[in-house]
C-alpha cells in the first residue's frame, strides 16, 4: 500500500493531510456520493493504473512526450499531477523516476520574466504557465530539501508573473482574468480558470497571494455567469457553456461559493447538457472541470455525474492504457482523464473540500 511522502508542508496542509486516509483507494471518503465511487472502484483502479503505464511507457529522459504539445510544459505538468493524483510522490515510488523528470522538465522551463515555458506552447503561453506553476505548487514540500530550494524562487516567479499578468490594464469587461499572454489586454474564463486554480493553490501553501487577486478574479467570473440558468460562457455568460460550465463552478466552489443556488443551477445545467461534451473539441478539459466542479458540490451532483463519466469513458480506453479524440495525442486525452477520475482520491491539496457540500440533497 502506498503512502503520502509528504516534507516540508505548511503546518495547515499537514493536519489537513493527517485527518485523510494514508491511500485513497484503499479506503475511499465516508460520503453519501460515496457509492457510486464503490460501484465503479475495481474499473477505476484498474483503468487509472493501465494510463500511467502508458504515459511511463512514452514518457523521453527528458521529460518530454512524443504527441502533440507533448513538450509543452502544461502537458509534461498534467501528466506529473496524474501521478500526484493517483497518490505517488517525487522520490518514492513506482513512478518517481516518471514524476521527478516532469518536475525537472518544468524547473527548467522558467524564462527571466518568470514564465514557464520551453517555446513549445503556441499561443497559449499563459495556459502552459498556470498549469505548470498549479504543478510546482502541488509539489512544494513534497520534494527532497535540494529540490525544494530550487523550486521555491521559480514558484515565486511564477505567481509573480501570474499577479503582475492580472494587473495589465484591461476594460470592465476583462479586468480581472487572464489570457494567452503575460500582457494580454484582455481575458477568457478558460485560461483564467487554470490561473485562478494556480493562485488558490500557492496561497493555500502559504505563498503571500493577496485577497484582493483572489476577489478581481472571482468578479471576473462572475461577470461570465448568467445566475438563473447557472451556466458560465468564455468571454461573456453564454458561448461555449456547455464546455466551461464546469470551470466557472470549480472556480466559485475553490473561492468559498458554496450553497449558493446559481452553482446549485450550475450544477443541474451540467447534468443537462453532459452529453454535449461528448466528440467536442474541448471534450477532455470540460469533462475535467465538470468531475472537479460536481465533486466539490458533492452530494447528488457528484453522484449522477461521476456515474455517467465512469460509465462513458472507462469503456473508451484504448488497449495501450490511453484516451485520445484524435485531436491532441494520448499524452494530453490520458493526463486528463486520470485526473478527472482521480477526483474523489483527493490525494492533492487542489482537491479538497468541505465535507457539508455533501448535505446537499
Amino acid at each position: 500500500m502506498r503512502k503520502l511522502h509528504i516534507m516540508n508542508r505548511p503546518l495547515f496542509f499537514l493536519l489537513l493531510v493527517s485527518v485523510l486516509p494514508s491511500f485513497a483507494r484503499a479506503q475511499a471518503p465516508a460520503n453519501p456520493a460515496n457509492s457510486v465511487f464503490e460501484k465503479h472502484q475495481a474499473a477505476i483502479e484498474s483503468a487509472v493504473d493501465k494510463a500511467l503505464r502508458y504515459l511511463a511507457s512514452n514518457q523521453s529522459e527528458d521529460g518530454t512526450f512524443n504527441d502533440s504539445y507533448g513538450r509543452s510544459v502544461g502537458v509534461v505538468s498534467l501528466v506529473g499531477m496524474s501521478y500526484l493524483s493517483a497518490g505517488y510522490t517525487p522520490g518514492y515510488g513506482e513512478y518517481s523516476a516518471n514524476l521527478d523528470r516532469c518536475i525537472r522538465y518544468v524547473l527548467d522551463s522558467q524564462r527571466s520574466n518568470g514564465l514557464l515555458d520551453k517555446g513549445d506552447s503556441g499561443h497559449g503561453l499563459m495556459y502552459a504557465h498556470s498549469i505548470a506553476t498549479l504543478f510546482l505548487s502541488e509539489c512544494s514540500g513534497m520534494v527532497d530539501a535540494e529540490t525544494q530550494e530550487r523550486l521555491s524562487p521559480i514558484l515565486a516567479r511564477a505567481t509573480k508573473l501570474l499577479l503582475e499578468a492580472q494587473a495589465v490594464p484591461k476594460n470592465e469587461s476583462h479586468e480581472g482574468g487572464w489570457r494567452y499572454k503575460p500582457d494580454s489586454r484582455d481575458s477568457d474564463l478558460s485560461c483564467s480558470g487554470w490561473a485562478l486554480m494556480a493562485l488558490r493553490s500557492a496561497k493555500l501553501n502559504g505563498a503571500p497571494i493577496p485577497d484582493a487577486a483572489i476577489e478581481k478574479a472571482v468578479a471576473y467570473v462572475l461577470k461570465n455567469h448568467d445566475r438563473e440558468e447557472g451556466r458560465f460562457g468564455y468571454t461573456d455568460p453564454w458561448g461555449h457553456s456547455e464546455t466551461l460550465t464546469g470551470c466557472g463552478l470549480l472556480c466559485l466552489e475553490l473561492s468559498g461559493y458554496h450553497g449558493y443556488e446559481s452553482t446549485s443551477r450550475s450544477g443541474d445545467y451540467i447534468l443537462k447538457h453532459r452529453q454535449h461534451i461528448i466528440n467536442n473539441a474541448h471534450e477532455y478539459y470540460a469533462n475535467y472541470y465538470n468531475a472537479q466542479g460536481m465533486f466539490q458540490l458533492g452530494g447528488r451532483f457528484w453522484a449522477q455525474y461521476a456515474d455517467w463519466m465512469y460509465n462513458e469513458y472507462i469503456p473508451k480506453q484504448q488497449s495501450n492504457g490511453s484516451w485520445s479524440n484524435g485531436r491532441n495525442g494520448g499524452t494530453y486525452g490520458t493526463s486528463m482523464m486520470v485526473l478527472s477520475f482521480t477526483v474523489p482520491y483527493r490525494q492533492l491539496p487542489i482537491y479538497q473540500r468541505d465535507e457539508t457540500v455533501d448535505e446537499v440533497p
